[in-house]
C-alpha cells in the first residue's frame, strides 16, 4: 500500500510516538520499583482507585481489534456488521461482565489467585485442571498477534517505516516493558491509554458527520450508491454475516462468554475491598460501551474509499483504518488519533503479556520444576519466579515476530480470523468450568473437565472442518459460529453429567 502520510506527520509522528513512549516508560520504572514477587507482578500491591481499574478493565477489554480491525469489517460488509460487532456482542458483554465479576471475585480473592488457572484449579481442588487451562492460555498468544499486527499497521503508516520494521519495534518496545511493570505499573498506564481512547473515539465517531447532511437515510443511501448490500441487516457476501445466527444468537453467546479471558475476569482481584466493584463495574462499563460503538467508523472509510483502494493499489483490510486516519485528519488532529489507536492497542496487549507470562511462569513451569523453585511464599521463591517470567516474555517475544510477520504477509482476509479462532477456542472451553465453578458449587472437576474437552474438539471440527449448522447458511469458516456451538453443547454435556452426579460432589470452600 502506498504510504499516504506526509512528510511532515512523519516527523511529527516521531516525536509524539517518542515522548509517549517515554512518558510509559516513567510509569512502568515507578511500579517496577514496588515489584519483589510474582502476587506483585500479577495483582499488584498498591491501592487502586475503582475509577482507575474500571478505565483499565475498558482500556483492555477493548482493543486494536476494537479501534483497527474490526471498522475494517464494516467497511467491507457494512450494516450487518454493526449490528453484529457494534449492537449484540456489546450488550451481551457488558451484562456477562456485571454477572459474573462479583462471582468470580469472591472466590479468587479468598483463594489469593494469580491467574484464571489457579482459580479453576482452586475451586475444583485439581492442579490437573488448572494446568490444562494453563496450556490452554497459550492459544491466547494469537490475540496477542492481532494486537501486534494492528499497532503495526498504524505505526509504519503514520512514521513512514517497513512493516517488519515496525512489528520488531512494537515488540522490543512492549515485551521489555512489561517485563518489569506488571500490574502496579498497569493500572496507571491503562487508565491514561483510556482517557487518550475515550476522545479518540469521539473525534473518530464525529469525523463522518458530513455525510449526514441530508439526515439517516442520505447517509444509508450513499452507502447503497457504493453498494446496496452495505444497508442490508445481513450480507450473503460475507461468512460472518450471513444469516441471523452468525449475527445475533452466535455474538450472544461469544459476548457472554468473551468475558472469561484472564486479562478481563482477573482484573477485579486488583481492588483492595468488595464495596469498590459497583463503582468499577459502572466506570467500565460506561465506558466499554463508547469504545464498541468505534466499529461504525467503518461506514465511513468505505464512503472514504468507496473501490477500498489507494492510489490504484488495492488495500488489505487492516489497513483500511489508519489510511483514513492520515487522509482524512489534518497532521495535528490525525496524531491525536494515532495515539488513541496505540492507546487501543497497548492497553490490552499489556493485559495479555501480564496474564500470559504469568499463567506460564505459575501454572506450568512452577507445577513442573517441583522443589527446584523455593516456594512462591518465601522471598527467595517470589525473586526466582519474577525472573522466570521475564525470560518466559523473552521466548514470548520471539514467538509473537514469528506469527506476526506471517499475518502481515499471508492473512486469512484478516488476522483477526486468526485470533479469534484461537481466544474464541480458549474461552469456549474455560466457559463451563467457570460458570458452574460460581453458580454450581456441587460441581465437580470430571463434569468440568469433560465441558472443557468437548468444547475445544467441536470449535476446532466445526472451524477446521467448516461445518454447517442445520437449518442456516452459517458455517464453522465463521470463529464466532464454531464457538457459539462448541458453548452450547458443552453447557448441555456439563448440565447432563452435573444432574448426574457423575465423578461424585464437591463442594467449593
Amino acid at each position: 500500500m502506498p504510504n499516504l502520510a506526509s512528510e511532515s506527520m512523519n516527523v511529527a509522528g516521531w516525536v509524539l510516538v517518542l515522548l509517549y513512549a517515554l512518558i510509559i516508560l516513567g510509569f512502568v520504572i515507578r511500579g517496577a520499583r514496588r515489584n519483589k514477587s510474582m502476587a506483585d507482578y500479577a495483582v499488584g500491591n498498591l491501592s487502586f482507585s475503582p475509577v482507575a481499574v474500571g478505565l483499565a478493565l475498558a482500556a483492555s477489554m477493548t482493543s486494536a481489534a476494537t479501534f483497527i480491525i474490526n471498522p475494517g469489517f464494516i467497511a467491507l460488509y457494512g450494516i450487518s456488521g454493526v449490528i453484529s460487532y457494534g449492537v449484540v456482542l456489546p450488550l451481551a458483554a457488558v451484562v456477562s461482565l456485571v454477572i459474573l465479576t462479583k462471582r468470580f471475585r469472591r472466590h479468587g480473592t479468598s483463594v489469593k489467585a494469580l491467574s484464571m488457572a489457579q482459580w479453576i484449579s482452586s475451586r475444583y481442588d485439581s492442579s490437573a485442571l488448572g494446568f490444562f487451562f494453563g496450556v490452554l492460555s497459550l492459544l491466547l498468544i494469537t490475540f496477542i498477534v492481532l494486537i501486534v499486527v494492528g499497532l503495526t499497521k498504524v505505526l509504519s503508516t503514520t512514521l513512514g517505516l517497513g512493516e517488519m520494521t515496525a512489528l520488531f519495534g512494537v515488540v522490543v518496545f512492549v515485551f521489555g516493558y512489561m517485563m518489569f511493570g506488571g500490574a502496579n505499573s498497569m493500572v496507571y498506564t491503562n487508565t491514561i491509554q483510556a482517557v487518550l481512547m475515550l476522545i479518540v473515539a469521539w473525534v473518530l465517531l464525529g469525523s463522518g458527520y458530513e455525510h449526514f447532511s441530508s439526515g439517516i437515510k442520505g447517509f444509508l443511501d450513499k452507502l447503497a450508491a457504493v453498494d446496496p448490500v452495505l444497508v442490508q441487516p445481513t450480507n450473503p457476501n460475507s461468512f460472518l454475516f450471513r444469516s441471523w445466527f452468525e449475527i445475533i444468537f452466535a455474538q450472544i453467546v461469544v459476548g457472554v462468554a468473551v468475558v472469561c479471558q484472564p486479562h478481563i475476569i482477573t482484573k477485579s482481584l486488583l481492588l483492595k475491598t468488595d464495596r469498590d466493584v459497583n463503582r468499577y463495574l459502572i466506570v467500565g462499563v460506561v465506558t466499554e460501551l463508547i469504545f464498541f460503538a468505534v466499529v461504525f467508523v467503518g461506514l465511513y472509510v468505505r464512503l472514504s474509499f468507496p473501490d477500498l483502494q489507494a492510489g490504484g493499489v488495492a488495500m488489505k483490510m487492516d489497513s483500511l483504518i489508519p489510511a483514513y486516519v492520515v487522509q482524512e485528519f489534518p497532521v495535528w488532529l490525525g496524531l491525536v488519533v494515532v495515539l488513541g489507536l496505540i492507546s487501543a492497542g497497548l492497553s490490552t496487549l499489556e493485559g495479555l503479556v501480564q496474564a500470559l507470562s504469568t499463567t506460564i511462569t505459575s501454572d506450568l513451569i512452577r507445577p513442573l520444576a517441583g522443589d527446584l523453585i523455593p516456594a512462591d511464599t518465601t522471598e527467595a521463591g517470589g525473586r526466582t519466579l519474577l525472573m522466570i517470567s521475564r525470560l518466559v516474555m523473552v521466548v514470548l517475544a520471539v514467538v509473537t515476530v514469528v506469527l506476526s510477520r506471517d499475518q502481515l504477509l499471508h492473512p486469512k482476509l484478516s488476522v483477526a480470523i486468526f485470533a479469534q479462532n484461537g481466544v474464541y477456542a480458549y474461552f469456549s472451553a474455560a466457559f463451563v468450568p467457570l460458570l458452574f465453578g460460581m453458580f454450581l458449587p456441587r460441581t465437580n472437576k470430571v463434569v468440568a473437565a469433560a465441558a472443557a474437552i468437548m468444547a475445544l474438539v467441536i470449535h476446532f471440527s466445526m472451524y477446521y472442518g467448516k461445518l454447517p449448522v442445520p437449518g442456516t447458511s452459517a458455517t464453522g469458516e465463521n470463529p464466532g459460529v464454531a464457538a457459539a456451538v462448541a458453548i452450547v453443547l458443552a453447557l448441555l454435556v456439563g448440565w447432563v453429567l452435573y444432574k448426574l452426579k457423575i465423578g461424585g460432589e464437591h463442594v467449593a470452600s
